[in-house]
């Protein structure tokens, strides 16, 4: 196999436009470090920063034919800045919307015991509205939260809309299945 370690990373570039993999391949192993530094520094979580690296570079290869770029590691490491800043975004949109959730179940507190079993329900769905996957969490906030339809969330997401009606399924039958024992108990 062709070492590409003597190349410029603009050269590395016009290769990887060429559908070159090892190209792209030394790319990756020449930048992935930095870049990782950079997402971990301002997020302080291995996986998201992870993610984040991994996202830069499918993009890069995704728009390998359509995209210029004059300065690699200029371009590689503003393309990770954004990306942490989205993440962030992300998160913050995350928790409004759950304590808006939090907000839009109302407590009556008629009883100490109602108002008691509410609070455990409400508890529990919080907690495992937390433990959902990233993704399916933030389906089924847009979905019930912001109360938009599988269509659009599919498209603010990039996804299909299967994608997204399993994820709001996969999200539903696991706040069921952990919600299920109290609400029995309570009916």
């Amino acid at each position: 196999m062709k070492s590409y370690t003597q190349h410029t990373s603009l050269e590395l570039l016009a290769l990887v436009a060429q559908d070159n993999e090892a190209a792209f391949a030394e790319l990756y192993d020449r930048y992935w470090k930095k870049l990782f530094v950079i997402a971990f520094n301002r997020l302080r979580d291995t996986s998201a920063a992870e993610d984040i690296v991994h996202d830069v570079f499918a993009g890069i290869w995704s728009h390998r034919h359509t995209q210029q770029i004059d300065a690699p590691e200029n371009y590689l490491a503003v393309a990770v800045k954004y990306a942490v800043l989205n993440r962030i975004k992300r998160n913050i949109r995350e928790r409004e919307n759950l304590e808006m959730l939090k907000a839009q179940i109302q407590v009556s507190e008629n009883h100490t015991e109602t108002s008691l079993h509410y609070k455990q329900i409400l508890e529990r769905i919080q907690q495992e509205v937390e433990r959902l996957p990233d993704r399916c969490r933030l389906i089924f906030l847009y979905s019930r939260e912001a109360g938009l339809p599988v269509k659009e969330i599919a498209k603010r997401l990039h996804l299909s809309p299967k994608t997204v009606e399993n994820q709001l399924g996969k999200a539903i039958r696991q706040l069921k299945v952990a919600t299920k024992s109290l609400l029995h108990s309570f009916f």
